[in-house]
């Protein structure tokens, strides 16, 4: 994956604007219609920056661990559908995200696996190409997978990581702690739109958003402690 910098994520939405103006007015709608049925996890730029990243690198296997009511899922389904390619694979041990994704976008392109993926980690596709986590926020948690999915997937696989700055630090004894920790350790560089540890990257992104016309909220929320990396 190409280093992740505001420059290229400011490319990438001028490159998918149409596409993903379409999908914002969707997941926007959805979200109006399902009301207090949907608790949406991801803000707006982590959500954008998912489906853009997934239209860049055109993955053939997604790994999602965490799902939900959703939220993640259907703009990772989404942006799949517009690739014309790509299958993904989420674990939750709730089955909300069941009831909340539309037939029409998880069709032949998701299989749903309920249950503890701790106790199940031969369940994790050895071709992913991308890994999202959004899961067990606890420290216990990310030394786990740290230690059995990330080597569970092929190297250098293209990583995103939710919870994590809640602040300009990660919470003590958290999974934020740990996981910056260990990418500290392997010299791996991480990209945030946090609002909290990053305020100039939202900053960026919001001019570039206004000058495409992307700029009315999804979600009304500047919340986004989401991290993305590569594996080595």
């Amino acid at each position: 994956m190409e280093s992740i910098t505001v420059e290229h994520i400011s490319s990438l939405y001028a490159k998918y604007q149409d596409d993903l103006r379409v999908v914002r007015d969707a997941q926007r709608k959805f979200l109006r219609d399902r009301g207090k049925s949907m608790k949406a996890q991801l803000d707006d730029y982590e959500a954008e920056m998912t489906y853009l990243l997934l239209r860049d690198l055109r993955p053939e296997v997604v790994v999602e661990v965490g799902t939900f009511y959703g939220w993640s899922t259907m703009w990772i389904l989404s942006a799949l559908r517009d690739n014309g390619t790509g299958h993904l694979h989420s674990f939750d041990i709730v089955d909300n995200v069941v009831r909340n994704v539309p037939r029409e976008l998880s069709a032949d392109r998701w299989t749903f696996t309920k249950g503890d993926i701790q106790q199940h980690p031969e369940k994790i596709p050895a071709e992913t190409d991308y890994l999202f986590i959004d899961a067990d926020h606890g420290a216990r948690f990310a030394h786990w997978y740290i230690e059995n999915l990330f080597s569970a997937v092929p190297p250098r696989t293209p990583t995103s990581v939710h919870d994590v700055f809640h602040g300009r630090r990660p919470k003590p004894f958290s999974e934020g702690s740990v996981i910056v920790k260990w990418l500290a350790e392997q010299n791996i560089e991480f990209f945030t739109p946090s609002t909290a540890k990053a305020p100039e990257v939202t900053q960026q992104l919001a001019l570039v958003k206004k000058d495409l016309g992307l700029d009315e909220p999804v979600r009304d929320s500047d919340h986004n402690p989401m991290i993305f990396f590569t594996l080595p």
